[in-house]
């Protein structure tokens, strides 16, 4: 935790990012000094500011956007984006720092994007109250992981509620149905030997079209997620079990302890076994 630096006045470090679903790498806050700006920058993840109050604009691409009090504005990961406070009114806000293939698909499924950034949370019937409690719930037990990924969860099922598809038959609502099958469908299957084949199948789609449609909405290749899934699955498993090496690269959907030594290091940087001993040497100090 960090307090009263440049461009912020408090921020965490959270990196809780167990579950591919969801995740929460960071938190700040920062009542900005008159024509403060930050950027223009490319993040490698995405970020929510939730503003406070007074206002500002966000330049992304050849459009600029005004923001005010009670307005969230989403950047999505690999945008260049520029944002600066006004002048007179230079805005207060909250960011967190998220990820995870529902928590973007839902972004996509109420419209929030790189061509359609900001969101008005405030109306006649207080609706940004209930967000702004969320928001100020985390930054509260920042330090307790899931309780923080919960209060994620509990906003997602907000902005559902209060700005999703009103329409369960519409284009878009059914192709993010399809995503969901995806991703439920790995999280049962990842231990099999699945193919994209078994996954179209599933979804009674054309291969190329599906995993565009998941590409579009999550920012991961449906391989791409397998294999985060099944190496997150492997992590947890070298860190609370002691089960061999070749149990879990078994347990996880690799026939051979070669294949899934090579692809765990090509993840995680380091063999299975070194990780292990990382973990065992940390929970010893």
């Amino acid at each position: 935790m960090k307090e009263n630096g440049v461009g912020f006045d408090f921020c965490a470090f959270t990196d809780y990012d167990n579950s591919a679903e969801v995740r929460l790498y960071e938190i700040g806050s920062y009542a900005c000094e008159a024509s403060y700006s930050f950027g223009p920058v490319i993040r490698s993840r995405g970020i929510i500011h939730y503003v406070l109050s007074g206002k500002g604009i966000l330049r992304i691409g050849n459009k600029i956007h005004k923001i005010h009090e009670s307005q969230i504005f989403f950047i999505p990961s690999g945008v260049s984006a520029y944002y600066e406070a006004d002048k007179n009114d230079p805005w207060v806000y909250k960011w967190i720092h998220i990820g995870g293939t529902e928590f973007l698909a839902l972004l996509t499924e109420v419209g929030l994007g790189e061509s359609n950034p900001v969101l008005d949370v405030a109306s006649p019937d207080s609706r940004s109250g209930d967000f702004g409690t969320l928001i100020d719930e985390i930054f509260e037990n920042y330090e307790r992981e899931y309780y923080c990924i919960g209060k994620i969860y509990e906003i997602m099922d907000f902005l559902r509620k209060e700005y999703g598809q009103t329409s369960e038959a519409s284009a878009e609502s059914q192709k993010l149905q399809y995503v969901r099958t995806v991703i439920k469908y790995i999280q049962l299957k990842f231990s099999e030997q699945i193919t994209m084949e078994n996954i179209a199948g599933v979804c009674g789609l054309n291969r190329s079209y599906l995993s565009r449609l998941f590409h579009d909405a999550t920012g991961y290749t449906i391989k791409g997620y397998l294999q985060i899934y099944r190496m997150q699955t492997a992590q947890k498993m070298l860190r609370e079990s002691d089960f061999s090496i070749s149990y879990i690269g078994n347990a996880v959907g690799y026939n051979d302890i070669f294949t899934f030594s090579k692809a765990f290091k090509k993840h995680t940087g380091c063999t299975p076994s070194s990780y292990r001993e990382k973990g065992s040497a940390a929970l010893a100090n």
